[in-house]
């Protein structure tokens, strides 16, 4: 096949999209990916990639268009959605290249995938969509806008448009097929369940050596869904109740107010912010952590779904405390290997203080159900196989 991926995001950048393109290459198929200049994580354009427009990474031709880097404060991040859906739009009514099919992984937000529309319209072939985020949806549940007001009916009707307009869609969680029927009114797509496979590196290069003590580590998006204050307020607790440490990796929209709770608590030397980092170097915290965290506020849809996270965790053969309800909650309980708590610091301090007098054999034997459920259920080599099956079913 020749695939024509879409995604507003690629290496250097750490999404899944890269595993996802350099496998398809691996089974033999030419890829060429149709992205953005890499600015997410890196406080402007990365260095080095202010003028490259074009390159082959792992054996894929890689197309950049020019984007509005990606800063603090909301009227950036709207510039930054636009020029990618405007850039990469033009960039498919000019290109003379031939494609047989077209896949999109639509993160946040949905109009990045719009070139993809375009592509498959003009040139009469189909177009398969991985969605891993719910819009309008997640605008809602961020409070960047309310809903059922005016920009919401907008972002509504904008986004059922572009989701009508592909010809097959992957979802990232079971829970997305809900709002598939009962809010975008659409059931018709396939909405098979394929999560996005996980970027898991075990063989750390990044050897981390804790202090004495019990680590735990929480790595992805700072924002308002991620439940970071109650992190926070489970590390003041456990103050008293000895060495207890927490290691946050990643950047968000609540960076700032995050950093400003922890200080304001003389927090800084029991919750260690590491700032973003390539995945290669935040395994090294991983393999070494007693726990690994993941909260998800339960509100909506999206608080219902699948972090990517969670999957990447389950690789790393850890025991998991677990803040998170739905879908997540539901595969938790299914791999036996995670401390299930109420959003509430106390039963989160208390589950943990209990988890620290675990003898290592026990906390070892918790971790390793993870890890086989990760092996029979989340290969990446698995995921990515179906992926190219819905590709090939299209074709044919």
């Amino acid at each position: 096949m020749k695939i024509l991926v879409v995604c507003q995001h690629y290496f250097p950048e750490n999404f899944a999209i890269n595993e996802i393109t350099r496998q398809m290459v691996c089974f033999g198929h030419e890829v060429t990916v149709l992205t953005g200049q890499p600015n997410y994580g890196f406080d402007g354009i990365a260095k080095g990639y202010e003028n490259v427009f074009h390159e082959v990474i792992d054996g894929v031709n890689v197309h950049r268009v020019k984007i509005f880097p990606r800063r603090s404060g909301r009227l950036s991040i709207i510039k930054n959605y636009l020029s990618f859906w405007a850039h990469s739009k033009a960039w498919t009514r000019k290109t003379k290249q031939s494609f047989d099919v077209v896949y999109s992984m639509s993160l946040s937000p949905i109009i990045s995938v719009s070139a993809g529309n375009l592509y498959s319209k003009k040139h009469k072939v189909p177009h398969l969509l991985h969605c891993v985020d719910l819009w309008p949806e997640s605008t809602v549940v961020t409070k960047n806008i309310k809903y059922n007001g005016l920009l919401y009916r907008f972002l509504l009707s904008w986004s059922r448009r572009i989701y009508r307009h592909t010809t097959e869609i992957l979802i990232g969680s079971p829970s997305f097929k809900n709002y598939f029927d009962d809010v975008l009114k659409i059931k018709d797509k396939g909405l098979t369940y394929v999560p996005q496979p996980a970027l898991v590196n075990v063989c750390s290069e990044y050897p981390i050596n804790y202090p004495e003590g019990t680590h735990i580590v929480y790595a992805g998006n700072l924002g308002s869904l991620q439940l970071l204050d109650l992190l926070v307020d489970t590390a003041d607790k456990l103050k008293s109740h000895g060495l207890f440490y927490f290691h946050v990796i990643g950047m968000g929209s609540m960076k700032a107010s995050f950093l400003q709770d922890i200080k304001q608590r003389k927090l800084e030397d029991r919750v260690i912010y590491h700032g973003p980092m390539p995945s290669q170097k935040a395994a090294g915290y991983f393999v070494n952590a007693d726990a690994l965290w993941v909260s998800l506020k339960n509100e909506g849809i999206v608080g219902k779904t699948i972090p990517n996270k969670l999957i990447m965790y389950l690789g790393f053969g850890k025991p998991i405390i677990g803040v998170v309800g739905g879908d997540s909650k539901t595969l938790l309980q299914e791999t036996h290997g995670a401390i299930l708590c109420n959003e509430d610091s106390s039963d989160i301090s208390e589950q943990i203080a209990r988890f620290a007098l675990l003898s290592k054999k026990e906390k070892a034997l918790i971790g390793s159900r993870n890890k086989k459920y990760f092996d029979d259920h989340f290969q990446s080599v698995q995921l990515i196989r179906a992926i190219e099956h819905h590709l090939l079913d299209l074709i044919k």
